[in-house]
């Protein structure tokens, strides 16, 4: 059985021309299970909709692999601190904000302590050396406190269409990788 792949944006979305979006038709291209899943108004995210839009998706599409950008990981951190959810292969966490970030739209989301559980049997934290949402020794101490490994990209901002993420062969490299395990 084929292995499944979850992807989860952030504020704002991640369209075209976005790394999750080209990696969701790099997956399908090659025949892969992939659900880019959309949440409601994601320029003014509210936390319980987009949780109960997690949780469906969980239970309907039932992912080997999530792949989690910006405001998804703060959304992930949430549900492995109220939920007990089936525990997938593989998360990804790209570029997490501050779990004490200050953004006005955002509020509800934070602050954030990290989860003790992330329900993933391995977990890779990739972030910046100067993403703005996230100080390099915050994702330090992000990355002991949930005890995974990190990979720091350097002078990659956000790790967004922004900051030169389109294609992110990298990437697509990794998830060939895990969905072939």
């Amino acid at each position: 059985m084929a292995k499944k792949v979850l992807l989860l944006h952030g504020w704002g979305g991640s369209d075209f021309p976005h790394w999750q979006s080209w990696l969701a038709g790099e997956i399908a291209k090659e025949y892969g299970c992939v659900n880019f899943l959309k949440f409601s108004n994601f320029d003014a995210p509210k936390l319980d909709i987009w949780m109960k839009e997690l949780l469906t998706a969980l239970d309907d599409f039932r992912p080997d692999i999530v792949i989690c950008h910006s405001l998804a990981n703060t959304l992930w951190f949430h549900l492995c601190h109220k939920k007990s959810i089936k525990k997938i292969e593989k998360l990804y966490l790209v570029t997490p904000p501050s779990l004490t970030c200050k953004v006005e739209e955002l509020e509800e989301f934070f602050p954030l302590t990290p989860p003790l559980n992330l329900y993933a049997k391995d977990t890779l934290l990739i972030t910046s050396t100067n993403d703005p949402y996230l100080s390099v020794d915050e994702a330090q101490n992000l990355q002991q406190s949930l005890h995974v490994t990190m990979k720091v990209l350097e002078n990659a901002g956000h790790i967004n269409a922004d900051s030169g993420y389109g294609e992110w062969k990298w990437m697509l490299k990794e998830v060939q990788s895990a969905l072939a395990l």
